[in-house]
């Protein structure tokens, strides 16, 4: 387990990317892990443009808030970094495996919950659209 909190994890979680408020913001979700208490919340405006003569609506401004150990914090800072300006229907297509391939560390099975909570937040979201 010490690989987890590798240094690049870590400083996600010291300086996470992304952390605080939209306002005004198109959508909202909050979740909690239930097992340690961890809470992630996203908030994001909605960007509507026209790709190929078809209406597209993407993530314009994303942000989280929140509390929890290094590795939940650590996966909703990579997790709005990487979904700033993809579509909806991209973001849908991202499984619970690229998301532990985005970490880019071994999470323990103990762990998933808390590395997958940004992902469950973020789902919310695109659902409610």
């Amino acid at each position: 387990m010490n690989n987890l909190y590798r240094e690049e994890i870590l400083e996600h979680y010291r300086s996470p990317q992304n952390f605080g408020f939209i306002e005004n913001f198109s959508i909202k979700s909050k979740q909690t892990n239930p097992f340690c208490g961890d809470e992630i919340e996203i908030f994001i405006n909605w960007k509507s443009t026209n790709k190929y003569k078809k209406k597209q609506i993407s993530v314009g401004e994303i942000s989280f808030n929140g509390y929890g150990c290094a590795i939940s914090i650590a996966s909703a800072s990579i997790l709005t970094e990487y979904s700033k300006g993809k579509a909806i229907n991209e973001l849908t297509k991202f499984s619970q495996k690229d998301m532990l391939r985005l970490l880019g560390v071994e999470v323990s099975e103990a762990r998933k919950k808390c590395a997958l909570l940004a992902l469950g937040v973020l789902r919310d979201c695109l659902y409610a659209t």
